[in-house]
Formats: structure tokens, C-alpha cells, sequence
């Protein structure tokens, strides 16, 4: 995971941010510079690739608590092509 990824994660979708699904993650992530964007693609390409991160490690960066691992890459790849393609709702995290 990259540095920029593990951030992103820890800031905008912790118990408190994630839930808020209003629209303004995308322009918020994308606002940062070129090189902080692309630390978050290519950290959420490679986790989503590799199936690195863990629910427990999420969990510990977030307080958000998926299922299984299957929920937690489910929701990253809704997240990434919400944050990097054509999705056109942010993804909300399991309650």
C-alpha cells in the first residue's frame, strides 16, 4: 500500500468520513496535487491486485468492520471506480 493510500484511507474513510456519501470525496481526493492522486490510484490498483490488505488492517485504519474480505475489496473496487472511473454514487461502507 502506498503512503498516499494508507492517508486517504485513514482520513476520508474512517467510521466518521465514510458514511458521508453527499458527493465531495472525488472533488476532494482530486483538488490534491497530481502526484497525491496518483499514490492513491496506484496504492488502490495495487491492494485491489495483490488482495494485500486485510479486514483487520482496515478495521485498525478506519474502526470499519467488514465481514469478510470479499465485503472489504467489493467496497475498495466500487470506491476506485467511483474515485477514478464512472461511478456515479460513492460507495457506502457496511453499517
Amino acid at each position: 500500500m502506498t503512503s498516499e493510500l494508507e492517508r486517504f484511507i485513514r482520513i476520508y474513510l474512517d467510521y466518521e468520513q465514510a458514511p458521508d456519501v453527499r458527493g465531495n470525496l472525488r472533488p476532494t481526493l482530486h483538488a490534491f496535487n497530481a502526484s497525491f492522486v496518483a499514490g492513491v490510484r496506484d496504492g488502490l490498483e495495487k491492494v485491489l491486485r495483490t488482495r494485500e490488505l486485510s479486514v483487520g488492517d482496515y478495521e485498525r485504519l478506519t474502526d470499519v468492520e467488514f465481514g469478510d474480505e470479499d465485503a472489504l475489496y467489493d467496497y475498495l473496487d466500487q470506491m476506485h471506480q467511483y474515485l477514478f472511473a464512472d461511478r456515479a454514487d460513492q460507495p457506502l461502507p457496511p453499517e
